[in-house]
């Protein structure tokens, strides 16, 4: 059998709020991939935070191993482009095109897209990212493909002029159901249609030119929505993302998995498909025994984290089947509000005193009785165990992979562009270097 082609579809700010998991978001054509694929219930990112995230899921490490601590069109650059997967795919025969976003360096910076070393380069123009892919699609190339469609959407500012009625949309956990909360959904529904409708017309192309039964297609997202406690944050809110995948088996059959992924996971996974040596670097493990049903999990915990977004905000994350520990190392008492997206949501937060929220510095939930992460159990008695465990599973992680944080104040680029951690906005100006 020849090796497949790979399309990797990626889009901005989603989480799981499309169709497929269970939303009131009319987003058909994820839908239907879904019903020929397989769909992860329990998929996570590395980082909710845009360039870290990416970064993770195309090295397979964790961002801080990569090197990218922060947003790449603010100053910050993957540490070494060769750990792409894009490289270690050319070696098995493999050409690579980019059509929208790539998000791991900036033209201001670093030379852009062209520093990464993909093959072809067929737009960085995002609007136009969908009709690029399906026309490099259709034009046959000779050897398998990987093919990296970034779209923008459903980053904000996100749409108004629509046909969305607010008045029957339901706005995110753990949002109150306001008449802004409701505008503010509305208007992500409707990016999410726009999104829908471009992967629709990628999706057609890939039928239309025969290729879709030997193409294994990948769709997912960096992070959760760009809400207040969703983007940027390590609850299950921010890190949950949707995962998607369809193709020759195992990616077949409309089947759902229950069991915990991580993105660093997807690229063992390509090496264990393809039979090829996986890179030293990797962190991650294949979920092919989930998929053939040789296992009902690959892992036991997953680790995430966040060094920098608009503003510097260092803390760490660890999950397993049940709990969530989170632990700061910024001392600060209160958000950090240049780290959330202007909005209507963000808005009615700050009306309603959410500048004021407390922050304590170690949180730990129970996600099965208390998925919203609301309780912190950190001073419970009868959770200590379970604390300490969690405490010591994160120290052995920061510790194994060589964690900057261990060291103090994970410092950034001379050029980065970052705000006031104790600014209102990212559209606050910089601070001075």
């Amino acid at each position: 059998m020849p090796k497949p082609n790979i399309l990797y579809i990626h889009s901005h700010d989603t989480g799981r709020y499309i169709g497929p998991y269970g939303h009131a978001i009319p987003t058909p054509n994820l839908q239907r991939l879904a019903e020929r694929g397989v769909l992860f219930r329990r998929a996570y990112c590395a980082a909710p935070t845009c360039s870290p995230s990416r970064a993770a899921l195309l090295t397979g490490q964790s961002p801080h191993s990569a090197g990218m601590l922060g947003l790449a069109n603010r100053g910050f650059v993957l540490r070494d482009f060769s750990q792409h997967i894009i490289h270690t795919l050319k070696e098995a025969g493999y050409i690579s095109a980019l059509a929208g976003i790539q998000h791991l360096t900036s033209a201001q910076y670093h030379r852009g897209a062209e520093a990464v070393g993909y093959d072809r380069i067929l737009t960085e123009d995002r609007p136009q990212a969908h009709i690029a892919a399906a026309d490099f699609i259709r034009s046959q190339p000779e050897a398998p493909f990987w093919l990296t469609v970034g779209f923008f959407e459903t980053h904000r500012e996100y749409p108004t002029d629509h046909d969305i009625n607010p008045d029957y949309v339901l706005p995110p956990a753990p949002f109150p159901d306001t008449p802004g909360t409701r505008q503010d959904m509305a208007n992500y529904i409707a990016m999410a249609q726009i999104l829908d409708d471009k992967i629709g017309h990628v999706l057609k192309a890939l039928d239309e030119s025969g290729q879709r039964e030997n193409t294994l297609v990948i769709y997912t997202t960096d992070h959760g929505l760009a809400f207040p406690d969703m983007k940027c944050n390590l609850t299950d809110h921010g890190i949950g993302v949707a995962l998607i995948m369809d193709g020759p088996a195992p990616f077949r059959g409309g089947r759902v998995v229950d069991g915990m992924v991580s993105h660093i996971d997807i690229f063992p996974t390509l090496c264990d498909l393809l039979d090829i040596d996986e890179p030293a670097w990797l962190q991650g493990h294949s979920m092919l025994p989930l998929l053939n049903g040789e296992r009902d999990a690959i892992r036991d915990e997953l680790f995430a984290e966040v060094s920098y977004h608009a503003a510097y905000e260092p803390k760490r994350a660890v999950r397993t089947e049940r709990y969530k520990y989170i632990r700061r190392y910024d001392g600060r008492r209160s958000p950090v509000l240049s780290n959330i997206d202007d909005g209507f949501a963000k808005s009615e937060w700050l009306e309603a005193g959410y500048a004021d929220s407390p922050i304590t510095p170690e949180r730990l939930y129970d996600t099965f009785l208390d998925p919203v992460e609301r309780v912190n159990l950190i001073d419970s008695a009868e959770h200590a165990d379970v604390l300490n465990d969690m405490r010591a599973r994160l120290d052995r992680w920061m510790r194994d992979t060589d964690d900057p944080l261990l060291a103090g104040q994970v410092p950034a680029p001379p050029e980065a562009e970052l705000n006031d951690p104790d600014g209102l906005s990212p559209r606050d100006p910089y601070m001075q270097s």
